[in-house]
């Protein structure tokens, strides 16, 4: 059985990551790819997606860009860690085929309407179209099957003390999202940061003899290089993205709590804020499978096995 998906991310190097492995896989039916603004502004967001499908021999997924801004605060980007074209790193080919002529939400809700079955939503960056298409198009929301997210932690942060990146960028967005009632499935740094692609599996990367390797060879290398920074404490580059595409085709390798997830909105250091109720103490439902913990060595090795298939 395939699982039939939209892919609403911010390319970005591990959403890069993410597109390759739901690509490379016949687990995972992507129907269509829509960028947000997040790791890079959404003009490059928009034509790293296209680059990166281009790159794979993908132009048949039809790709729309999303809403220029998070909902209510100023856009803030990651060029620190991406790059000033969001994927530095590798020389990819411009894109060779159009953009949509639709926003992301009027994609979404196209694709959504045209599926037969219910559609997992992907979401590896900020959750602004997201939390546009459920507002817009209410009457669309049981044709989500699950909402699977790469954002937010239990107990730390990567952007301010306590607060995720992702969520950072649009915490009102995300709020939306998280009290939807639609069924979530969240991988929190908690997952990522054990999900870390080491040195030697870098230079292992190239030594597999096909354009797409090449290309993630030097993402790889661009992406770990921010992360030597003694204060991370990693031993190489956490692939924060991919761990959603993989639970949706390997779930085993993974350990989880069903838990009710909600955002800080309001406090003065705590904006953006995952609130994970692990100890049922809100008396809230739990709204979110929060994965905890990921089989490392599978993960990479799956990681490999993916890129191997454009040979």
């Amino acid at each position: 059985m395939t699982t039939k998906i939209i892919l609403d991310c911010d390319p970005g190097h591990d959403d890069a990551l993410a597109l390759m492995l739901a690509l490379a896989n016949p687990e995972i039916d992507l129907l269509a790819v829509t960028t947000s603004a997040g790791n890079q502004t959404p003009e490059k967001t928009l034509n790293n997606a296209m680059r990166l499908l281009t790159l794979m021999h993908h132009q048949e997924i039809p790709v729309a860009g999303g809403n220029r801004t998070p909902l209510l605060k100023p856009l803030e980007t990651a060029g620190n860690v991406h790059g000033k074209s969001g994927l530095d790193g590798a020389n990819l080919p411009d894109p060779d085929f159009a953009v949509q002529p639709l926003t992301a939400i009027e994609l979404m809700a196209q694709t959504l309407r045209q599926s037969p079955t219910p559609v997992t939503l992907v979401v590896t960056g900020p959750m602004t179209n997201a939390a546009l298409f459920l507002r817009v198009y209410p009457e669309l929301k049981e044709k989500i099957e699950q909402i699977v997210y790469m954002g937010g932690a239990m107990g730390l942060g990567n952007w301010t003390p306590s607060v995720e990146f992702n969520i950072y960028v649009d915490p009102e967005a995300a709020k939306i999202v998280m009290n939807a009632g639609i069924p979530l499935v969240m991988a929190p740094l908690n997952v990522t940061h054990q999900a870390q692609i080491l040195k030697p599996e870098i230079e292992a990367v190239a030594q597999i003899d096909n354009p797409v390797a090449h290309a993630f060879y030097g993402l790889l290398n661009f992406f770990e290089r921010y992360h030597e920074a003694p204060k991370w404490g990693f031993k190489g580059a956490p692939l924060h993205d991919p761990c959603t595409i993989t639970w949706l085709i390997h779930p085993e390798w993974f350990t989880s709590e069903r838990m009710n997830v909600d955002v800080e909105t309001a406090g003065e250091l705590t904006r953006g804020e995952t609130v994970c109720d692990y100890y049922e103490l809100t008396g809230k439902p739990k709204n979110t499978e929060v994965l905890l913990g990921i089989q490392r060595e599978k993960f990479i090795q799956f990681i490999m096995d993916s890129l191997r298939t454009f040979d």
